[in-house]
């Protein structure tokens, strides 16, 4: 046996194989697993060997993220106040209150995502009043979800927005008896106002967008996360907003695994994208840590089926199947796999007919293929996907939007939305993921809890027990389960020899505690590769440096990223002062809850 350069011992050691469903200790050596097994492995350690004791912690694979925007959101995420997980709105809007004071002009305060009014006790939303009282001066940009956004009064002078300019496509500029806009950015029926008005925003200088990519990754590892597929994004340019994380895996300074897809820009020059790029690139080109994965998620801008569960289904064009036959037979010719945005089961049956009849004149042969989301995809469709051996990457967007999808289309109908349990029966690729960071919050930990409950955040129940997953099941779809939608199965997701060791040591034993408590569960120590890339708590000493925030006015220096709960021995990346007794937040916080409830805002557990 290779000597070991680290191992782990005396924990409980999840590995994902049915057969030693369960281990002691660990060895690793080269970025691999060389050997698992019981406390004889310490035995074979050498002098250079480095021995971790877990006093008996959970350690399972490291997450992966099947459907996450990880390059787009580390580029912004410094100038993010992140309102995931936040349970009351008065806390939010001090916290917005603070920002706003501390962001020099010409930036913005922006709440992009990750949150719903449903986790708040007080179960609303901010009004406009309520923004604008908190930050009279400075622009503010808070986007919930993909359906609306609020601007406050300096944000619509920034964005030159009048009684005089006009309602954009598909979107609506709410407004006053005398014709003003008010501040409420409306997606009717698409989200293109939402983007197209936060990309008017400032951008962080490039320096600074290295910075904020490595802390968005820090804080990605803390929740155990050590690879993600990249889903692309609206104005997400490749290969020019690829170029932050492009330098950091030339430096070897990526901490999480990523396979990005490329996602068009331009409506009605789809095609024109992707013979460009396959021209210039190839799926797979990279190594194990940074790699591109393949086309998608958006495909054609006719095929987008946007979701927005506060307005009715969208009826989508009747050019659609067109235009996508011809990217998707540019892409089957030339062996790209491709992901499709995929809401509804009507537009989902209209993408089927055109892989079907493309399969018969161009063999899709194996070509990995899938659909992202396909919360109401039938039981035909779900056939018909299986034929033709693609898989399905499902996210917890009914965990934030549940109540509309119920609201609108009843209780019965959401049972199944999306089909998990039948899409498993079937033997159809599963893998999981977030959709992160515009719309359902990065933690990893709130989609199990989903998956495993079948609870929104706000606590609504919305499957019986034909649709909720046992914990083993659920981890596995966040494990070996995404590993084939990146071509990795039996490389990655298991903690077995040969495997890539990526591993993550958990705060609590996700098999053991209460089904509530799972959504605060965070990693102590995170692994990618062999190499420790978070630490803390008990592990704190072993975390790699990290640069200090910059800019220096960004809330992820203050606030460090999701909200967590303060617990004891914790130790975070927001500076000491953040928790002291003289803290704002912290006071305004302690006299909400109460000693024993203290929320802190630089400690490193999570917890809604």
């Amino acid at each position: 046996m290779i000597a070991p350069e680290l191992m782990l011992h005396n924990g409980a050691i999840t590995t994902c194989d049915d057969m030693r469903p369960q281990v002691s200790a660990v060895a690793i050596a080269d970025g691999r697993i060389t050997a698992i097994g019981g406390e004889e492995l310490v035995d074979t350690a050498k002098n250079g060997t480095q021995l971790i004791n877990l006093k008996g912690k959970r350690v399972i694979p490291g997450l992966n993220d099947s459907h996450i925007h990880v390059i787009r959101g580390g580029l912004n995420f410094n100038m993010e106040l992140r309102w995931d997980g936040v349970p009351t709105l008065a806390l939010a809007l001090h916290m917005l209150k603070e920002q706003a004071r501390r962001t020099p002009p010409p930036q913005w305060v922006r709440v992009i995502g990750g949150w719903t009014e449903f986790q708040f006790a007080e179960r609303r939303m901010p009004t406009l009043d309520e923004i604008n009282a908190v930050s009279p001066d400075t622009p503010v940009f808070v986007l919930h979800l993909y359906d609306r956004a609020f601007v406050n009064k300096a944000g619509l002078h920034v964005l030159g927005y009048t009684k005089e300019t006009p309602d954009p496509p598909g979107g609506v500029i709410q407004r006053d008896r005398a014709g003003n806009p008010t501040g409420l950015l409306i997606a009717k029926p698409n989200a293109l106002i939402l983007y197209a008005s936060l990309a008017k925003g400032p951008k962080l200088g490039f320096d600074d967008q290295v910075n904020s990519t490595r802390h968005f990754m820090r804080e990605l590892n803390r929740l155990g996360i050590t690879s993600c597929i990249d889903a692309g994004g609206g104005f997400q340019n490749f290969p020019d907003d690829y170029r932050v994380v492009a330098e950091l895996a030339d430096r070897n300074e990526l901490t999480l695994r990523i396979a990005y897809n490329l996602f068009t820009q331009r409506p009605k020059e789809e095609y024109d994208d992707f013979a460009q790029w396959t021209g210039m690139t190839e799926p797979g080109k990279g190594n194990d840590v940074y790699k591109v994965n393949g086309a998608g998620e958006m495909l054609v801008f006719s095929a987008a089926d946007f979701e927005d569960f506060l307005e009715p289904r969208p009826d989508l064009q009747p050019v659609l199947e067109a235009e996508l036959k011809k990217v998707i037979s540019l892409l089957v010719e030339k062996r790209w796999p491709f992901r499709l945005h995929a809401t509804y089961d009507e537009s989902i049956s209209r993408f089927l007919d055109v892989f079907e009849g493309i399969n018969r004149d161009i063999p899709f042969n194996g070509l990995r293929w899938f659909f992202d989301h396909a919360e109401t995809i039938s039981d035909r469709n779900l056939e018909r996907v299986r034929q033709l051996e693609g898989g399905i990457a499902i996210q917890d967007r009914m965990a934030f939007q549940g109540e509309y999808f119920v609201a609108r289309y009843g209780q019965d109908a959401a049972r199944m939305t999306p089909p998990i349990s039948k899409m498993l029966n079937m033997g159809i690729p599963v893998g999981a993921g977030t959709d992160a960071t515009r719309v359902s919050s990065y933690n990893p930990w709130v989609s199990l809890y989903w998956l495993v409950t079948g609870k929104t955040v706000g606590g609504l129940s919305l499957y019986d027990e034909n649709n909720r997953l046992d914990r083993t099941t659920a981890l596995r779809l966040y494990t070996e389960g995404s590993s084939w939608f990146s071509g990795d199965e039996g490389k990655k997701g298991g903690i077995a020899v040969g495997q890539l060791a990526d591993l993550a040591v958990l705060s609590a034993d996700y098999f053991a505690v209460p089904d509530e408590d799972i959504k605060g569960i965070e990693s102590l120590l995170t692994i990618m590769g062999g190499r420790i890339v978070h630490g803390s708590g008990h592990f704190s000493s072993l975390a790699p440096p990290l640069p200090p925030v910059s800019p220096g006015w960004s809330p992820t220096g203050v606030y460090g990223g999701a909200y967590r709960k303060a617990h004891g021995g914790s130790g975070g990346n927001a500076p000491a002062s953040a928790l002291s007794s003289t803290n704002p937040l912290h006071q305004h916080t302690h006299a909400v809850f109460g000693e024993s409830d203290l929320w802190g805002v630089g400690c490193t557990c999570f917890a809604f």
